[in-house]
């Protein structure tokens, strides 16, 4: 598995909105959690869900802009992305526009790989990190039932650590009850109001 960033050249952090990363293990729930706290935000236009650009197929559970490794090496040539990385046998990046977003003040809310949060928190003003994980057996269940199979091996999929002290979560949000309530929680950081209900 390779695994690389490239932020696009900016001098200084930029702000003054948030930059809201959601990270965590496959399997852990994280497009669920963002699907529910986007329609919760669906009226507050301080509240951004890029989409993400992928090498891979969009699916009912990711919105993604599917593209081919050409268009995106094309894309990464020509200075489209504010982040890229690779995982898992895709590349993944986030639209070069989310800089005018956090410029303007608004909250930025997306799911990257914790590899990338380190220059992330260099390049932004105001970083926050939602960690959403689960239980080892109920991410291996939802792996399985999502069965994605250009993903790669599951096994692999649950081993996969970043020890890096940058990666550190400022939340974490343990999924493995409720959906509701946990994106409550995940809409609560969003907007700035603490976590707990």
């Amino acid at each position: 598995m390779s695994e690389t960033v490239t932020m696009a050249g900016q001098a200084g952090a930029i702000g003054p909105g948030r930059l809201v990363l959601v990270v965590g293990p496959s399997g852990a729930g994280k497009d669920t959690l963002l699907r529910l706290a986007q329609a919760a935000c669906a009226d507050d236009h301080d509240v951004v869900f890029p989409r993400r650009v992928v090498t891979r197929e969009s699916s009912p559970a990711e919105d993604n802009i599917a593209v081919g490794s050409d268009e995106f090496r094309r894309g990464l040539d020509h200075g489209d992305f504010a982040v890229h990385w690779e995982a898992h046998g895709h590349c993944y990046a986030l639209p070069l526009e989310i800089n005018d977003d956090i410029r303007a003040g608004r909250a930025v809310v997306a799911n990257v790989s914790r590899t990338v949060i380190g220059a992330l928190r260099q390049t932004y003003a105001n970083v926050v990190v939602v960690a959403i994980t689960a239980p080892p057996d109920v991410l291996a269940q939802r792996l399985a039932a999502r069965a994605r199979h250009s993903d790669g091996n599951i096994a692999d999929r649950l081993a996969r650590s970043v020890d890096d002290t940058s990666t550190q979560a400022d939340v974490t949000i343990l999924n493995a009850g409720s959906a509701d309530y946990h994106s409550r929680q995940l809409v609560r950081v969003i907007r700035n109001q603490g976590w707990h209900e």
